[in-house]
């Protein structure tokens, strides 16, 4: 008796199945097809940006290799060409290696193209503060300490990356325009700082005794 009950039971289930399979199979599969297709076109985007990141590289490399070759003009083209083209990675590498060619040739241009990396926000603080210390470095000879300072003070803020730098660069400058107070200033901050690197402790303890001496002559 109990094996009847159980054959009923089993064939309840079955039909029961079969009606939710005619009613729901065929979103089923629609669903399984949907899986299928969304990794397929997954799998698809991961060969295409790979693709693209291996050809990036390729001419990233051809570009370096123009620099290496003393060929300025043409890896600074080549640089450029990327910068517009590749992806977002290659393309941030490009826009700096592309200014530090014009270094080469054409100082005012490149720091020109620092300021514009330093100026997009879409980089990250890191990145920008980089391009701000090399746009005030190729303008520490001709650009005065006040206009300087508004482009670096920021930089040479505490837990900033590239500090370290900026309080050196601003501490020239005041030192070029005269300005003691303001060159103390940023030479006690090399020196309270523990992380500040050494060889720059160094330097600036000569620029501290070349104030010394123009403040006792």
């Amino acid at each position: 008796m109990a094996d009847i009950f159980q054959e009923v039971d089993e064939e309840v289930r079955r039909e029961r199945l079969h009606k939710l399979w005619q009613r729901y199979g065929a979103y089923v599969v629609g669903a399984a097809v949907l899986v299928v297709a969304a990794i397929a076109a997954w799998r698809g985007y991961e060969w295409y940006v790979g693709r693209q990141a291996a050809a990036a590289g390729a001419r990233f490399e051809a570009a370096v290799a123009l620099s290496e070759q003393d060929k300025a003009d043409e890896a600074e083209n080549a640089f450029a060409k990327i910068a517009a083209e590749a992806p977002a990675g290659y393309r941030v590498l490009a826009r700096f290696r592309a200014a530090a060619e014009l270094v080469k040739t054409k100082p005012a241009d490149a720091a020109q193209a620092y300021d514009a990396l330093a100026a997009d926000a879409s980089l990250g603080t890191t990145l920008q503060d980089l391009a701000a210390v090399h746009a005030a470095m190729l303008r520490l000879d001709t650009m005065s300490f006040a206009d300087l300072q508004k482009r670096l003070a920021p930089v040479a803020d505490e837990g900033r990356p590239f500090r370290h730098t900026a309080r050196e660069l601003l501490a020239l400058s005041a030192w070029h325009d005269h300005d003691v107070a303001a060159a103390r200033k940023y030479i006690d901050m090399i020196n309270n700082d523990p992380e500040s690197p050494p060889l720059m402790r160094a330097r600036i303890e000569m620029l501290s005794a070349l104030i010394a001496a123009d403040s006792a002559s």
